[in-house]
């Protein structure tokens, strides 16, 4: 059974990766994230590996950053009030 969970939750927000962000600068922000954070969900057999792209893995890492530091960079991020988790996939 799968769980969906894009559900808008008004008290949470998470911050995910635009869709216009280009793979190169996602690249980058999964480097420099993952080099100090654990990215173990999005790689291969992780939770939140598929799909593996560069919108998927950048919004989990951003993510992430955002959860440990507090910060999200509105050039290449966005907050949004939907749970972007999807089926064993669960963002923090």
């Amino acid at each position: 059974m799968c769980s969906i969970h894009a559900q808008e939750q008004p008290d949470k927000r998470w911050c995910i990766s635009q869709r216009e962000t280009p793979d190169w600068k996602l690249q980058q922000i999964l480097d420099n994230v993952c080099a100090k954070l654990d990215c173990t969900a999005i790689l291969p057999g992780g939770s939140c590996f598929a799909p593996d792209n560069y919108i998927n893995h950048g919004s989990y890492a951003i993510d992430l950053d955002f959860r440990v530091n507090n910060v999200c960079d509105h050039i290449y991020a966005t907050f949004t009030a939907n749970d972007p988790s999807f089926g064993t996939c669960v963002y923090p």
